[in-house]
């Protein structure tokens, strides 16, 4: 079994009823089981890098799943759970139904076509730093979390359950 950690964000629709959807639908993939759920938190779209579109604040949260399956059909498992949410890309960065995104797989690396873990760009974003130190905090330095301080984040208040 590897340790895996998802990152789960929307910001269209019901978007705590789609982030608990899709905690449901990874916890029903074949092989894999949830251990931990981040608290959810709510995040303005980063409108001040290019290529990302405005829209209504995002909820994230991240999990840390344990998995027999191997990362690139993890993946494909989490592009399927975002088309049965409704997920469109009509361009990059587009606002989304839901958005998974694996983060990490292990202590692996993996860099193709298709995928790049570590996620090449949760270093840089607080929404990804803050719940993935809540549920793992020896992976997330104060260092990283300090770079990404004035990126607003804000608890999200709601019952929140599998």
């Amino acid at each position: 079994m590897v340790t895996a950690y998802i990152a789960l964000g929307a910001n269209l629709g019901d978007r705590v009823a789609a982030l608990k959807q899709a905690i449901a639908s990874i916890n029903a993939l074949p092989l894999c089981s949830i251990k931990k759920i981040s608290s959810l938190y709510k995040t303005a779209p980063l409108e001040t890098l290019p290529g990302h579109a405005p829209g209504a604040d995002y909820i994230n949260a991240v999990v840390e799943i344990e998995t027999s399956l191997p990362a690139p059909t993890l993946l494909q498992h989490l592009q399927q759970i975002e088309l049965a949410a409704g997920r469109e890309r009509p361009h990059i960065n587009a606002p989304r139904t839901l958005d998974l995104d694996l983060l990490l797989y292990g202590s692996g690396s993996i860099d193709s076509a298709d995928l790049t873990v570590p996620h090449p760009r949760m270093w840089q974003r607080a929404f990804v730093l803050v719940p993935l130190a809540e549920i793992a905090p020896g992976l997330v330095s104060d260092l990283q979390l300090q770079a990404v301080r004035d990126q607003k984040i804000a608890g999200f208040d709601v019952d929140f359950w599998l």
